[in-house]
């Protein structure tokens, strides 16, 4: 999630349990707590796709925080022995605090390693976007009635409606992504797609259109638009807008070996898909985007030196030819399925975009 939702995250578990004793140091503590695991993105990597999986690893693994949490605690009471929190209270906080960031950065769909250094796919829940206003605002009203009120009841009380608030709107998320899932499953279904496996995410700002991508029997992604407004605001006979499109999967066998494409298939689950754009092979990570063609991480993996010859390159970006103006209807998509997003259009874009230099050797 974004830094802002994190920080009042923080502020909000610290405000509900030592808003009482400490006030505006307990929502200052917890805002700055918060925002420690994302230190890590200051870390120097010699290629984009190593950067990428390595983000959200250490610093985001419930053992590291959990002994992080520990020993800020410890040193806390040692260095200002304070009765006002007890040494209990004061660790479940800190714990708490730091915890919740990986967590919920594990609910969208960018991945995190929360069993770090144990290596099972990272966690992808992906059932909210990165920025979320209606999650962040009960934690940010909170916060800020904690700043101006200090330390006393309300302030603890309204750290606890914020955190109930934002804790049943992220459940509400879940059970939004799994009907959204059930809905396109039953399009692609009728449509005699056989599904193998099934990815979903919310679209911008919300958790009431959703992008599903199914894989299929034949090396397919098959996308689905689901907007759960459809069903009282869309016209008789309407279908999601939907698009299969092949994976080329065909191309690992001929890639040459390069440890991050292995990377980057882990990291992923595999929700890859590959393109050969003038010599240069293209892979991108479909779990992240709006739509076809409108990917947010691509990269130069090969280059082809004769007709069947690939000699692997150090991964650098794609810029794709998305363009940040159709964020626009997408977000009208939201409540009017009329027009229906223009996916093939989208699609025409997977072969567009311009390599940005490489990393020198």
């Amino acid at each position: 999630m974004d830094s802002v939702t994190q920080a009042v995250l923080g502020a909000s578990i610290c405000g509900s349990l030592l808003g009482r004793q400490y006030g505006r140091k307990a929502l200052l503590a917890g805002a700055v707590l918060a925002t420690l695991p994302d230190l890590d993105v200051f870390i120097q990597y010699p290629d984009p796709i190593t950067a990428m999986v390595s983000h959200r690893g250490f610093s985001h693994s419930l053992f590291v925080l959990s002994a992080l949490a520990l020993l800020a605690a410890l040193l806390w009471k040692l260095l200002r022995p304070d009765a006002r929190a007890s040494a209990a209270r004061l660790g479940l906080a800190v714990w708490l605090t730091l915890i919740t960031h990986p967590l919920l950065d594990a609910f969208t769909s960018y991945g995190t390693q929360l069993l770090w250094p144990l290596r099972p796919t990272p966690a992808t829940w992906s059932s909210i976007f990165i920025i979320d206003p209606l999650y962040t605002l009960p934690l940010l009203l909170a916060t800020l009635t904690g700043f101006a009120r200090g330390a006393n009841a309300t302030t603890v009380r309204a750290c606890n409606w914020a955190l109930l608030l934002s804790s049943l709107y992220l459940t509400a998320s879940v059970g939004a992504k799994f009907w959204a899932e059930h809905l396109a499953a039953m399009q692609l279904r009728q449509d005699q797609v056989r599904i193998q496996r099934i990815y979903s995410a919310a679209q911008p700002l919300n958790i009431l259109l959703w992008r599903v991508v199914a894989r299929d029997d034949h090396d397919r992604e098959c996308e689905v638009i689901v907007g759960l407004l459809d069903r009282w605001r869309a016209p008789a006979g309407h279908r999601y807008e939907s698009l299969c499109l092949p994976v080329n999967s065909q191309y690992t066998e001929v890639l040459p070996v390069a440890p991050q494409l292995d990377h980057l298939r882990w990291f992923s689950g595999d929700w890859l898909r590959y393109d050969l754009v003038d010599d240069l092979m293209v892979v991108s990570d479909i779990r992240m985007g709006i739509g076809p063609g409108q990917y947010s991480f691509r990269f130069v993996v090969a280059e082809r030196a004769l007709e069947d010859t690939w000699l692997p390159v150090i991964p650098y970006r794609w810029i794709s030819g998305r363009d940040m103006s159709e964020l626009e209807p997408a977000i009208r998509r939201i409540w009017d399925p009329v027009p229906a997003l223009p996916l093939e259009n989208w699609a025409r874009r997977i072969t567009e975009g311009v390599p940005i230099p490489r990393p020198a050797p």
